[in-house]
């Protein structure tokens, strides 16, 4: 009777690991099937800062890559004006710094456009025009830079944002208390037939 025993036991015991093997199949099965249904939340938060770390990567993020190229051209005229200003600017500040020394052994680059004759304040004046621009090109990076975050931050919001057909709203006459004609309002969100009446009414 032993062995028959011992044959029944080691039988059972094949089995109930065998039924746990399948067990732990199924639920890992059904762990992967939900898991490849849910869909991947998509974070504003990431779009932000992958847009803030280098522009663009946050459209990217948010596969907008048609509005790579435009956040680079914006960016990169900023930029381009930015230097050429800044140039200028530095130009034109090193002339007005040598016509005010009025020393006639050092000559500035703008001596054949602008003589001694001319008065160093004009100089000036148009120094302070290039530094002007030069803020102005600053600002304008800044602002672009800026709505490239902004941009990839919205947008992400919108990704996960319902617009399917389910967005319903009703406004149909109703009685309100049996006694006053009002309005109804009948909004259904998502398929859920989910409604909130608001009432207007005399």
């Amino acid at each position: 009777m032993a062995p028959v025993l011992k044959s029944q036991d080691s039988s059972r015991a094949a089995h109930l690991a065998s039924d746990s093997a399948i067990k732990g199949i199924r639920i890992d099965s059904t762990a992967d099937m939900r898991a490849a249904v849910e869909p991947k939340i998509h974070s504003p938060r990431k779009a932000a800062l992958y847009s803030a770390v280098l522009p663009g990567l946050g459209q990217a993020y948010n596969r907008e890559y048609w509005k790579i190229p435009i956040i680079y051209a914006a960016i990169g005229t900023c930029t381009g004006f930015f230097i050429f200003n800044m140039k200028e600017y530095t130009r034109y500040r090193d002339a007005y710094r040598i016509r005010m020394l009025k020393n006639p052994d050092i000559h500035d680059e703008f001596e054949t456009i602008y003589p001694r004759t001319y008065p160093a304040e004009a100089i000036k004046l148009i120094r302070d025009q290039y530094r002007e621009y030069v803020d102005y090109s600053v600002l304008f990076f800044v602002l672009s830079y800026g709505l490239n975050i902004v941009d990839a931050t919205v947008f992400a919001h919108l990704r996960s944002f319902d617009v399917s057909n389910d967005l319903t709203m009703r406004i149909s006459p109703t009685i309100i208390n049996n006694r006053t004609l009002g309005i109804g309002v009948n909004i259904s969100v998502g398929g859920k037939k989910s409604k909130r009446l608001y009432y207007a009414g005399r």
